[in-house]
């Protein structure tokens, strides 16, 4: 599987001439390691000294990121089935009325799903916002860029999800569809910006 490839072979074969993996892909790895950053804060809090009073709240914090993360690389196989999906829906054969007709509900079909990848990818990244949050707060204080630099990669994967979201629902003809997938990624996308902002400006005035 692509997750248990060395990070050198998944940045050649996304440099290469193949359109997988692509951006959908680098969004899901960006989250995931936003997601790895907020376990390495956790993980560095638990059991020291002067931070017994949020162990408990940094080992939840810790399992929630790990979740997140196993989601987040789940996500870079979905995104590239999910592309494959609607070439083979363009590839179709368009001979007759039903091969258009056919082709035509595949590709919008595959669209729809295409879709759905990074809305899913954009969630998770507002839940790894949240957590960089917690960890940015009450985490290893010694670990704060740390915190900082987990924020701003689900910020960037939440921002670069949205673009696949974007570019997929123009495609669809189902309005409500696109409309309403739109519609919750934008909720995303201001909750998510507002918190990573935040964020941001919370460990810059901690360093």
């Amino acid at each position: 599987m692509i997750q248990d490839q060395p990070i050198q072979q998944f940045l050649d074969e996304l440099a290469s001439k193949s359109a997988t993996p692509g951006g959908g892909s680098a969004a899901a790895i960006m989250g995931a390691m936003g997601a790895a950053l907020v376990g390495m804060v956790c993980n560095l809090t638990v059991g020291k000294k002067n931070y017994e009073t949020v162990e408990a709240e940094m080992a939840d914090v810790l399992a929630r990121a790990d979740a997140l993360r196993a989601q987040s690389m789940d996500l870079i196989r979905a995104d590239i089935e999910a592309f494959d999906r609607v070439m083979a829906a363009y590839a179709l054969p368009r001979e007759t009325e039903e091969d258009k007709a056919a082709r035509g509900k595949a590709v919008q079909e595959a669209l729809k799903a295409a879709t759905e990848v990074p809305l899913v990818c954009a969630r998770l990244c507002v839940d790894i916002i949240e957590l960089s949050e917690i960890v940015a707060q009450k985490g290893n204080r010694n670990l704060i860029s740390d915190a900082g630099v987990a924020v701003m990669a689900a910020h960037a994967a939440l921002k670069s999800a949205a673009l696949n979201v974007y570019v997929n629902a123009k495609g669809v003809k189902d309005e409500a569809f696109a409309r309403d997938r739109v519609d919750r990624l934008e909720t995303l996308l201001k909750e998510g910006e507002a918190k990573a902002v935040a964020v941001f400006e919370t460990v810059k005035a901690n360093l």
